[in-house]
């Protein structure tokens, strides 16, 4: 091989170890463009991640604000200060949007506490969230509400004029001049299928991505769960105090102020008055033209109340058609006043249909007629149903009470029959229930657990506190039908003392679980006639309680024991205990059965109408516990 020769294959394989080189060197470039690409999809999607994270905690820090006990707006500054701090933009608020007399407006609900807020306060001079904001609607705003969609604008001009046409140019332009935030995102809220204002975003950015918007509407949707939970929540905290059919309030909510009213009474040596009303012929509105008016009746008297009401008098319905108006401050002089103008709003007042409609209007004072709570309250009653009495539609003021009281009678009875050992009760129980009796200071509360002790005794299942429910619905039902002071006085000590024939049943009947024989059933149906004949005739003074419970197991029918009388024959007194004592009975354990619900209860008791018990007490009956189940 020549020189020229061995020259031209040395250049040949140069060329390959070039080429090799060569290809080694793209192959290497590309996989370092490669890994360099990968490192910032890598890069890309840490980002992502965390944003998202901040987001996750974003709303989470909002669900965990939603489940709290603090108030609205303090949720939703937390809400917006979240926002602010954790995703970097620079000022955020909520405003709602709503309307007086002078027409729609805003204000500012929330907002985040940062320097921007800061500088434009210091600016305006009045605070932003203290002010009344337009709402024109050609603005972004109402753009936002009004087509449920996110708004962007870089205007910020445009968007200040718009909420506030009032402010001068110099001062429009000097608060626009920060050139920190470069857009205003606009983002509307709704609660319940219902327009309820706009969440605002100053960010940093003059675009919004898709992903950004997509969050910020998730965001808004949080905002909106928390409103509307915290509307909610309100509206069954209202719920809890207030009577469903007038808005008034309930008689738990009047009881606890009632006892609020007589504390500081006492601190303050300042009486307050009572005013008890009851709408006049109300089952004779029922009967002519319906339920439905009754209730227009009775919200009308609603009605007049609030309007003659004082900001920091109670009214309250207490049941039926039954209200009362506690008048803090106020003594028997200018409750008379007071009383007398509701009394003429209400005869004044004309109802489509019904006509006019009348109320009898009773009124005690609080350390005037009396320093014990109870008695004003029995005053009042008493007074009001002196009105009834007289003829209606009047004012009658409490008078002293001259006559023993039933609560009197009561505990002189349960006194003689427990001190004289007449029925078969452990004599150390009996002397400790008759100390209590003797000390008592609270006599109806005394009374009450002193009857739930006894029942108990041959009714182990009994729940405390089941005979004050009782008297307190027997009574409201027997108001319902007009009866007198006497006759439902009588009824309350009757509804006390009925069953306590059962004391002299054997246990062994009382107690079964499986249905009773014949023989044991003719011994069951005794208990009325030992409670009205052995136990209770020989006590001079409860003569006219016994004829109630002779007959409290009488059906309407004839078909009940034990004289089988039918109809009219029966005290209404008899049969109120009658159907007061089944429903408790239905809705109580039993040995031998579960209790039941309170509307199967009723269904129950609806089926024997006509036969068990007078159509019309059913109705009555079905109607008031109607009114305590809503």
């Amino acid at each position: 091989m020549g020189f020229f020769d061995k020259i031209k294959e040395f250049s040949l394989k140069v060329t390959e170890v070039e080429n090799s080189i060569y290809g080694g060197k793209t192959d290497y470039l590309e996989i370092y463009e490669r890994n360099l690409q990968l490192e910032k999809e890598i890069e890309q999607r840490t980002k992502e991640l965390n944003l998202a994270n901040k987001r996750i905690l974003t709303l989470q820090h909002i669900l965990d604000m939603m489940n709290s006990a603090k108030p609205l707006q303090s949720v939703l500054e937390n809400i917006v200060n979240s926002l602010q701090g954790e995703l970097g933009y620079l000022h955020s608020n909520i405003v709602r949007v709503t309307s007086d007399e002078k027409g729609e407006y805003m204000y500012v609900l929330a907002q985040s506490k940062d320097l921007a807020i800061q500088r434009v306060n210091s600016i305006i001079h009045d605070p932003m969230q203290t002010r009344r904001l337009a709402y024109a609607p050609d603005s972004f705003y109402a753009e936002a509400i009004n087509e449920k969609k996110i708004v962007q604008t870089k205007n910020f001009e445009k968007a200040l004029k718009f909420i506030l046409p009032e402010l001068d140019e110099e001062t429009v332009q000097e608060t626009i001049r920060e050139k920190q935030s470069k857009s205003l995102i606009i983002i509307p809220l709704y609660t319940r299928n219902k327009p309820f204002g706009i969440f605002c975003v100053f960010s940093s950015r003059e675009d919004l991505t898709e992903t950004e918007a997509d969050f910020l509407t998730t965001y808004a949707q949080q905002i909106e769960v928390a409103i509307t939970i915290a509307d909610l929540f309100e509206t069954v905290k209202a719920q809890a105090v207030t009577d469903s059919l007038t808005g008034l309030y309930n008689r738990r909510y009047f009881e606890e102020s009632l006892a609020r009213e007589v504390m500081r009474a006492q601190r303050q040596n300042q009486p307050f008055s009572i005013i008890g009303l009851d709408l006049d012929f109300l089952k004779k509105i029922n009967d002519v033209h319906g339920h439905a008016y009754g209730d227009l009746a009775i919200k009308t008297i609603a009605n007049i109340l609030k309007k003659n009401a004082r900001s920091i008098d109670i009214a309250a319905r207490m049941g039926g058609e039954e209200f009362n108006l506690l008048l803090p401050g106020i003594d028997s002089k200018g409750a008379m006043i007071a009383a007398e103008r509701i009394r003429k709003a209400i005869e004044t007042e004309e109802i489509e249909t019904i006509g006019h409609i009348t109320a009898s209007i009773g009124v005690a004072t609080y350390l005037e007629h009396s320093d014990n709570i109870e008695e004003v309250m029995e005053l009042t009653d008493q007074a009001m149903y002196l009105s009834k009495r007289n003829g209606r539609n009047q004012v009658t003021l409490a008078k002293p009470i001259t006559e023993t009281s039933w609560q009197e009678i009561a505990v002189n009875t349960f006194l003689d029959i427990l001190s004289k050992h007449n029925v078969p009760i452990d004599s150390t129980l009996s002397d400790e229930i008759c100390e209590k009796l003797k000390n008592a200071n609270q006599t109806k509360d005394i009374l009450y657990s002193v009857a739930d002790m006894i029942n108990s005794i041959y009714n182990p299942l009994h729940s405390e506190g089941v005979m004050k429910s009782k008297v307190l619905l027997a009574v409201s039902l027997a108001k319902r039908f007009d009866l007198s002071k006497e006759e439902i006085d009588n009824l309350r000590i009757a509804t006390l003392l009925y069953d306590i024939g059962n004391l002299m049943l054997p246990q062994s009947i009382l107690l079964k679980r499986g249905p009773l024989t014949d023989v044991e059933h003719i011994k069951m149906q005794e208990h009325p006639l030992i409670a009205a004949r052995e136990i209770l005739k020989p006590i001079s003074y409860i003569q006219d309680v016994i004829p109630i419970i002779e007959h409290h197991h009488e059906n309407w029918d004839g078909t009940g024991y034990p004289g089988k009388i039918a109809k009219e024959e029966i005290p209404m007194t008899s049969q109120i205990i009658l159907i007061v004592d089944a429903y408790f009975a239905l809705t109580e354990q039993r040995s031998y059965r579960a209790k039941l619900s309170p509307k199967e209860a009723l269904e129950i008791i609806k089926q024997d109408a006509g036969k068990k018990w007078n159509k019309a007490l059913v109705e009555e009956f079905v109607s008031l516990i109607d009114h305590d189940l809503n």
